[in-house]
Protein backbone atom coordinates (compact mmCIF):
# COMPACT_ATOMS: atom_id res chain seq x y z
CA UNK A 1 0.00 0.00 0.00
CA UNK A 2 1.28 3.94 -0.95
CA UNK A 3 1.54 6.13 1.65
CA UNK A 4 -0.89 8.09 -0.67
CA UNK A 5 -3.49 5.46 -0.45
CA UNK A 6 -2.65 5.27 3.64
CA UNK A 7 -2.79 8.77 4.06
CA UNK A 8 -6.40 8.69 1.99
CA UNK A 9 -7.74 5.82 4.32
CA UNK A 10 -6.62 7.86 7.46
CA UNK A 11 -8.54 10.60 6.54
CA UNK A 12 -11.31 9.26 5.25
CA UNK A 13 -11.87 7.29 8.77
CA UNK A 14 -11.65 10.16 10.56
CA UNK A 15 -14.01 11.51 8.48
CA UNK A 16 -16.11 8.45 9.05
CA UNK A 17 -15.74 8.43 12.59
CA UNK A 18 -16.02 11.97 13.15
CA UNK A 19 -19.38 11.95 11.38
CA UNK A 20 -20.28 8.85 13.19
CA UNK A 21 -19.78 11.19 16.89
CA UNK A 22 -21.78 13.84 15.40
CA UNK A 23 -24.76 11.51 14.68
CA UNK A 24 -24.55 10.30 18.34
CA UNK A 25 -24.44 14.18 19.57
CA UNK A 26 -27.10 15.22 17.40
CA UNK A 27 -29.00 12.17 17.92
CA UNK A 28 -29.77 14.18 21.45
CA UNK A 29 -33.06 15.74 19.70
CA UNK A 30 -34.49 15.09 16.07
CA UNK A 31 -36.64 18.92 16.48
CA UNK A 32 -35.30 21.32 13.81
CA UNK A 33 -36.97 24.67 14.33
CA UNK A 34 -35.95 27.55 12.22
CA UNK A 35 -33.96 26.86 9.19
CA UNK A 36 -30.66 28.55 9.13
CA UNK A 37 -26.79 28.27 8.01
CA UNK A 38 -23.28 29.56 8.81
CA UNK A 39 -21.96 31.37 5.74
CA UNK A 40 -18.23 31.07 5.67
CA UNK A 41 -16.54 33.39 2.99
CA UNK A 42 -13.60 30.91 2.10
CA UNK A 43 -10.58 32.55 0.49
CA UNK A 44 -10.68 33.19 -3.21
CA UNK A 45 -7.30 32.43 -3.92
CA UNK A 46 -7.42 29.17 -2.88
CA UNK A 47 -9.94 28.42 -5.74
CA UNK A 48 -11.93 26.09 -3.96
CA UNK A 49 -14.41 23.70 -5.44
CA UNK A 50 -16.85 21.13 -3.63
CA UNK A 51 -15.23 17.82 -3.80
CA UNK A 52 -17.59 15.88 -1.31
CA UNK A 53 -21.47 17.05 -0.32
CA UNK A 54 -22.71 13.99 2.10
CA UNK A 55 -26.17 14.12 3.78
CA UNK A 56 -27.25 11.74 6.50
CA UNK A 57 -30.40 12.57 8.38
CA UNK A 58 -30.10 15.45 10.02
CA UNK A 59 -26.29 15.60 9.05
CA UNK A 60 -24.39 17.70 6.64
CA UNK A 61 -21.08 17.33 5.52
CA UNK A 62 -19.14 19.25 2.72
CA UNK A 63 -15.94 19.16 1.91
CA UNK A 64 -14.06 21.91 -0.22
CA UNK A 65 -10.20 21.22 -2.18
CA UNK A 66 -8.14 23.82 -3.61
CA UNK A 67 -9.41 23.44 -7.47
CA UNK A 68 -6.81 21.43 -9.21
CA UNK A 69 -6.34 18.72 -6.19
CA UNK A 70 -8.19 15.68 -4.94
CA UNK A 71 -8.27 13.48 -2.00
CA UNK A 72 -5.13 11.57 -3.31
CA UNK A 73 -2.99 15.03 -3.57
CA UNK A 74 -4.84 17.77 -1.57
CA UNK A 75 -2.58 20.30 0.55
CA UNK A 76 -5.29 22.12 2.19
CA UNK A 77 -8.85 20.77 2.64
CA UNK A 78 -12.02 22.73 4.41
CA UNK A 79 -14.82 20.80 5.74
CA UNK A 80 -18.18 22.22 7.33
CA UNK A 81 -20.05 20.01 8.99
CA UNK A 82 -24.14 21.00 9.83
CA UNK A 83 -25.64 19.09 12.52
CA UNK A 84 -29.47 20.13 12.45
CA UNK A 85 -31.47 19.85 15.58
CA UNK A 86 -28.38 19.83 17.55
CA UNK A 87 -28.96 22.79 19.83
CA UNK A 88 -27.70 22.02 23.13
CA UNK A 89 -24.50 20.92 22.94
CA UNK A 90 -21.95 22.68 24.47
CA UNK A 91 -19.00 23.98 22.52
CA UNK A 92 -16.26 22.54 24.71
CA UNK A 93 -17.71 19.46 24.86
CA UNK A 94 -17.87 19.51 21.54
CA UNK A 95 -14.54 20.34 21.24
CA UNK A 96 -13.35 17.33 23.67
CA UNK A 97 -15.16 14.87 21.91
CA UNK A 98 -13.27 16.02 18.47
CA UNK A 99 -10.35 15.26 20.47
CA UNK A 100 -11.01 12.34 21.76
CA UNK A 101 -12.14 11.26 18.20
CA UNK A 102 -8.74 11.99 16.78
CA UNK A 103 -6.56 10.67 19.77
CA UNK A 104 -8.14 7.05 18.06
CA UNK A 105 -5.88 7.46 14.96
CA UNK A 106 -3.36 9.76 15.88
CA UNK A 107 -2.39 9.02 20.21
CA UNK A 108 0.32 11.26 19.68
CA UNK A 109 -2.24 14.48 18.87
CA UNK A 110 -2.11 17.84 20.71
CA UNK A 111 -4.67 19.65 21.51
CA UNK A 112 -5.00 23.20 21.99
CA UNK A 113 -7.72 25.52 22.88
CA UNK A 114 -6.88 29.28 21.04
CA UNK A 115 -10.78 31.34 22.04
CA UNK A 116 -14.16 31.19 23.16
CA UNK A 117 -16.79 33.62 22.76
CA UNK A 118 -20.22 34.26 21.53
CA UNK A 119 -21.57 36.02 18.49
CA UNK A 120 -24.94 37.50 18.26
CA UNK A 121 -25.97 34.99 21.21
CA UNK A 122 -23.91 31.89 19.72
CA UNK A 123 -21.54 30.26 21.50
CA UNK A 124 -18.52 29.08 19.17
CA UNK A 125 -15.09 28.33 19.80
CA UNK A 126 -11.43 27.70 18.26
CA UNK A 127 -8.88 25.25 18.53
CA UNK A 128 -6.36 23.29 16.80
CA UNK A 129 -5.55 19.39 16.90
CA UNK A 130 -1.56 18.86 15.74
CA UNK A 131 -1.01 15.19 14.68
CA UNK A 132 2.44 14.58 14.09
CA UNK A 133 1.62 11.04 12.73
CA UNK A 134 -1.58 8.45 12.34
CA UNK A 135 -1.65 4.61 13.61
CA UNK A 136 -1.61 3.71 9.83
CA UNK A 137 0.60 7.28 8.68
CA UNK A 138 3.45 8.73 9.37
CA UNK A 139 2.27 11.85 7.06
CA UNK A 140 1.08 14.25 9.75
CA UNK A 141 -1.88 16.61 9.66
CA UNK A 142 -3.23 19.74 11.97
CA UNK A 143 -6.51 21.46 12.16
CA UNK A 144 -7.41 24.26 12.76
CA UNK A 145 -11.39 24.36 14.53
CA UNK A 146 -14.24 26.58 14.58
CA UNK A 147 -17.52 25.22 16.29
CA UNK A 148 -20.57 27.47 16.98
CA UNK A 149 -23.77 26.05 18.20
CA UNK A 150 -26.90 27.98 16.36
CA UNK A 151 -30.18 28.54 17.26
CA UNK A 152 -30.95 25.03 14.78
CA UNK A 153 -27.75 23.26 14.66
CA UNK A 154 -24.44 22.67 15.82
CA UNK A 155 -21.50 23.87 12.82
CA UNK A 156 -18.23 22.20 12.93
CA UNK A 157 -16.20 23.41 10.71
CA UNK A 158 -11.96 22.69 10.33
CA UNK A 159 -9.17 23.76 7.86
CA UNK A 160 -6.61 20.92 7.69
CA UNK A 161 -2.99 20.93 6.33
CA UNK A 162 -0.16 17.88 6.08
CA UNK A 163 2.03 19.93 9.00
CA UNK A 164 2.44 18.84 12.39
CA UNK A 165 2.07 21.50 13.46
CA UNK A 166 0.15 25.56 12.60
CA UNK A 167 2.02 28.52 11.99
CA UNK A 168 1.14 31.63 14.01
CA UNK A 169 0.20 33.25 10.92
CA UNK A 170 -1.95 30.28 9.61
CA UNK A 171 -3.92 30.37 12.34
CA UNK A 172 -4.33 34.22 12.39
CA UNK A 173 -5.23 34.26 8.51
CA UNK A 174 -7.99 31.21 9.31
CA UNK A 175 -9.16 32.79 12.80
CA UNK A 176 -10.11 35.67 10.56
CA UNK A 177 -12.12 33.83 8.20
CA UNK A 178 -14.37 31.92 10.94
CA UNK A 179 -14.79 34.69 13.33
CA UNK A 180 -16.50 36.77 10.27
CA UNK A 181 -18.53 33.90 9.45
CA UNK A 182 -22.17 34.56 9.34
CA UNK A 183 -25.27 32.70 11.07
CA UNK A 184 -28.49 33.33 8.36
CA UNK A 185 -31.62 32.51 9.00
CA UNK A 186 -33.46 30.63 5.65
Amino acid sequence: MTIKTLLIKTHVTMIKQFIILCLILAGITNDVRAQEKLQIAWPGEYKWKIASDQKSGNTRMVELLVGNESFKNWTIIGTMLSLMGSTSVPVKQAMNATYTQTLKNAPQAKLKMIETGTKSGSPWILFRIESPKFNNSAIPESQLYYIIQGKSALYSNFVAVKQPALGVLFIEKWARVFKNSTLVSK
